[in-house]
């Protein structure tokens, strides 16, 4: 836990006891609303962030925001989402090259004027007398911008309410949030959540700099690390969630067996091995790769445990009957390093799984990984196989 201390709110308001938190999502607002929580403030979480892309991203921090925020209580709003509208915003609100600012840049400075007025509106509406902003827990981000951005609001929404004006008009609470401890409580409950953790600030001009293949593979190693302790139970909730996707079959009843293409885990993928079993046991035909070579695998039917042997990758691999049937094959579930909305995945590197579901394609193809293994955007090429889904 953070220290309890006083960071300072703005004068004559030492006393408030609520502030209207806008965040861009759940990692950055996890320790400030730690901290203002212990010490007596009261956060409502707003969500407005209509600079993210794609919407698939937009869409995997708010569930995140608002998951975290169910869990402690308080409460969340989200605003609007009009990406063509703030495009058209940091375009033509000032003459320059919008795609070729820098971080820090003209266009960061607009997008925070926009998303603080509307969290300044906000506050107004809901009668809340503080407002602050997440994005100055960020070292990416400008402190000095954040703090124009947050002043010129206060002012705009005085202006907007002279004719009626409030006796708290909501005030900027301009707060460097990465002192205190908090940066480094932030990582901590990131990994107690298991929160996404986006690869880039959300922008697609910031998107740009997406990690290659070599430097993602990387990032989710150093991740699957810090988070092995919740491995085991992450594995236990997929499960449930795969079986009930798998065997949930309105039409069929009883429901159809299936032919399940799958994969026997490594130490650091989902551990599917009792659905594997239990799929089995329920009359299913499980079927798992055996490599051939360096280019190619073949799928041999599992019938047990103890019908496998360590095979040259040092994944174990089954000794059953050759599967050769590819067309009869209704789901494959695949693993992988890290996988995107649009349906990109990130294997090991090989390629065997690319080149078979080229060859041979499922009736549908789900991606299996762990919470933090969703990303914004997957590197590919040519040859990548994207996916019907991923269960995370």
């Amino acid at each position: 836990m953070p220290q309890k201390n006083v960071f300072g709110k703005p004068e004559g308001f030492e006393e408030a006891q609520e502030v209207l938190l806008h965040a861009c999502c759940a990692p950055c607002s996890s320790a400030i609303v730690e901290w203002l929580m212990a010490n007596g403030v009261r956060p409502t979480i707003f969500y407005y962030n209509p600079n993210i892309w794609p919407r698939e991203e937009y869409e995997i921090r708010k569930q995140e925001s608002q998951r975290h925020a169910e869990s402690l209580g308080i409460g969340w709003i989200e605003g609007d989402y009009d990406h063509d509208e703030w495009l058209k915003w940091v375009s033509s609100h000032e003459e320059y090259d919008v795609a070729a600012e820098p971080e820090r840049g003209r266009r960061c400075e607009l997008c925070f004027k926009l998303r603080l007025r509307a969290a300044a509106r906000k506050a107004q509406e809901l009668g809340i007398s503080l407002f602050a902003t997440t994005l100055a827990s960020s070292r990416w981000k400008s402190l000095e911008q954040i703090e124009r951005a947050g002043r010129e609001a206060e002012q705009i929404v005085k202006e907007e309410n002279a004719a009626a004006p409030s006796p708290y008009p909501p005030i900027f609470w301009a707060q460097n949030w990465r002192k205190g401890g908090l940066q480094e409580r932030r990582n901590q409950l990131l990994k107690a959540y298991g929160f996404y953790n986006q690869q880039y600030c959300g922008c697609e001009f910031s998107a740009h700099g997406v990690p290659s293949k070599t430097v993602l593979r990387q990032q989710m190693r150093t991740a699957k690390r810090q988070h092995a302790s919740q491995m085991a139970q992450w594995s236990a909730e997929i499960v449930e969630k795969l079986y009930a996707r798998l065997c949930t079959n309105p039409v069929a009843v009883p429901p159809s067996p299936l032919t399940i293409m799958a994969y026997w885990p490594l130490p650091d993928e989902v551990d599917i091995r009792g659905l594997l079993d239990r799929l089995v046991g329920e009359g299913h035909t499980v079927v798992l790769p055996r490599v051939v070579n360096d280019q190619t695998m073949e799928l041999h039917r599992y019938t047990g445990r103890a019908a496998l042997v360590e095979g040259a990758l040092h994944i174990m691999e089954p000794t059953g009957e050759p599967f050769t049937d590819y067309d009869a094959i209704d789901v494959a579930l695949v693993p992988g390093m890290a996988f995107d909305a649009a349906g990109h995945r990130l294997g090991r590197g090989r390629g065997y799984y690319d080149r078979f579901l080229t060859m041979h394609r499922p009736r549908k193809t789900i991606g299996v990984g762990f919470p933090f293994q969703r990303v914004a955007v997957v590197p590919t090429d040519g040859h990548d196989v994207c996916l019907d889904e991923t269960m995370n």
